[in-house]
């Protein structure tokens, strides 16, 4: 067998630290996200907030593309897939995401959200042939432990609404986890064959459609909208909902999908801390001990 080119090791690392730069790019985006939506939520109704900023992201998505030059129509045979891709990655996990932020604090709708690592390595195993070793059964244990402390320790979340509002919130950010942790995987084995840029334009356009449908039946004020809320709109819409999912999707391409998928682990910690800063959230003991054994999970299963 002939030996490898001497430039294939380097060529290897050099897409590794590419994709480990976009995966920065993706979890801090993603990770301000959380605080920066939760602040919204005091100006808008959570539907028509979600519908100005993934139809906001769109557009500039759409407009990137065309500046780009490349082709805005997708092509023939893609548009299940595309349907697919846009129900997981933008509209269920916009809809379920924005009920957690809803019912709960952002600091810990983002803890739970990013359980996302371990339902994508268990969904490899079936979907991609990745047989779950030792290490990725303790770190779903481990994950899952993480989710429970929250649940059953924030004395301070009684005064925030009624008990079945953080039962439903929790749920629905589990919820979001799997559905896109599904996506990662489907993403993975079956990548769309478009332009990136053009790829993420659809997705966001069709996966804002049904959130649309739920932001009719809201009262929605727009001249109530202070100037900071429509700036955090435009960063919500230019940042997590286009160039981080083009980082996103750009990393998945560059890195396995465990590593990708832990690699945006970095969000939950910005979030919590963001939240803290900009909300005044409490950052207590029960948050650290959630997020260290979430992370210490999801480390887990990126080593198995």
């Amino acid at each position: 067998m002939p030996p490898a080119p001497l430039s294939a090791a380097p060529a290897r690392d050099q897409g590794r630290l590419q994709g480990l730069a976009m995966l920065a790019v993706t979890a801090c985006s993603w990770g301000f996200n959380w605080p920066v939506s939760k602040f919204l939520l005091g100006e808008l109704p959570p539907f028509a907030m979600r519908s100005l900023c993934c139809g906001g992201g769109a557009v500039f998505a759409f407009a990137l593309a065309a500046g780009r030059g490349e082709t805005l129509r997708p092509p023939a045979g893609q548009w299940p897939r595309l349907i697919a891709f846009a129900a997981m990655n933008y509209g269920a996990f916009t809809i379920l995401t924005t009920l957690a932020l809803f019912w709960l604090p952002a600091s810990q709708a983002v803890i739970v959200t990013y359980t996302l690592p371990i339902w994508a390595a268990a969904l490899a195993w079936p979907m991609l042939g990745e047989r779950p070793t030792p290490a990725r059964v303790l770190a779903t244990a481990l994950g899952l432990a993480g989710v429970a402390l929250l649940v059953t320790g924030q004395p301070q979340a009684a005064a925030a609404g009624p008990a079945w509002t953080r039962a439903a919130g929790f749920a629905c950010g589990l919820a979001a986890a799997f559905v896109f942790g599904l996506g990662t995987v489907v993403a993975k084995r079956a990548p769309l064959r478009m332009p990136p840029i053009t790829g993420v334009a659809w997705q966001a356009t069709l996966g804002t459609l049904p959130v649309v449908l739920l932001a009719a039946f809201e009262p929605v004020h727009l001249a109530a909208v202070t100037p900071l809320g429509w700036g955090a709109i435009a960063y919500v819409a230019v940042l997590p909902m286009s160039l981080a999912y083009l980082a996103w999707f750009r990393a998945l391409h560059l890195l396995p999908a465990n590593t990708a998928a832990t690699g945006v682990l970095l969000a939950p910690a910005i979030g919590v801390f963001a939240s803290a800063l900009m909300l005044g959230e409490a950052l207590g003991w029960h948050q650290l001990a959630a997020l260290a054994v979430t992370l210490a999970g999801v480390a887990l299963a990126a080593r198995g």
